[in-house]
């Protein structure tokens, strides 16, 4: 694999920065605030399937959320929720949006090792303005050659990616924290996959089954691809 690959790819939100914790802290805020309606569990669950009901309209990110956030409120109270709540909601989102980047330990490392050697890219999806706003605030721009922020990380949406770098899936290396979005269809076209779990994911990320391909690789931490590259 070493003397294969020329791009390196990596996953921004819980692979570069941490991400999916402050989701969860909002989520859990959310629930507090619609605990005189109904159970905590209940309520998450309510705002799962209206986020998934609303993803091919919405997309991915923190503004997505807060608009299904809205929605499920008007179905939890059945319509005669305090306007309160939905300005509660706002104002906690907007805080997240303003929120400090938390690089993850051993990133800049990594990058700092690979860069000059490969073509670093960075691959990562949800709402463009924030995706930006963090890539800036994250201090590490300046070692990718290539950013990318996509709408979704399914097969064809990495056939695209390659096709801009002009790069064969076999010289392509994808390290995420995602099964689902990282690492699968990165392998279905042929090319290499690093999984860096994270200690929280997001429900619709999770995966239950077994990846066999001969090209993938798992890691405890980021640091050690290293020791394969």
């Amino acid at each position: 694999m070493k003397k294969t690959i020329e791009y390196i790819a990596f996953d921004a939100d819980d692979t570069l920065w941490e991400n999916e914790l402050y989701f969860q802290e909002f989520e859990k805020e959310f629930c507090n605030l619609l605990s005189p309606y109904q159970m905590s569990s209940s309520i998450s669950e309510d705002l799962f399937k209206v986020e998934m009901k609303n993803l091919h309209m919405y997309g991915y990110g923190l503004k997505s959320m807060m608009l299904s956030m809205i929605e499920t409120i008007c179905k939890v109270t059945e319509g005669e929720g305090n306007i309160g709540l939905v300005d509660k909601i706002i104002e906690l989102g907007q805080e997240l949006l303003q929120r400090p980047v938390t690089l993850l330990n051993g990133v800049k490392e990594v990058l700092s090792a690979f860069q000059g050697k490969y073509k670093l890219v960075l691959a990562t999806k949800g709402d463009l303005f924030d995706q930006q706003r963090k890539i800036a605030n994250s201090g590490l721009q300046e070692y990718f050659t290539h950013i990318e922020i996509m709408s979704d990380k399914k097969k064809a949406d990495y056939k695209k990616l390659l096709d801009k770098l002009e790069c064969s899936p076999e010289k392509f290396l994808m390290i995420g924290n995602s099964i689902k979005s990282d690492i699968i269809p990165v392998l279905e076209l042929g090319g290499y996959a690093v999984h860096v779990p994270h200690h929280v994911t997001w429900a619709y990320e999770q995966y239950e089954g077994k990846v066999e391909y001969r090209n993938f690789i798992q890691l405890n931490h980021i640091e050690d691809i290293t020791n394969y590259l």
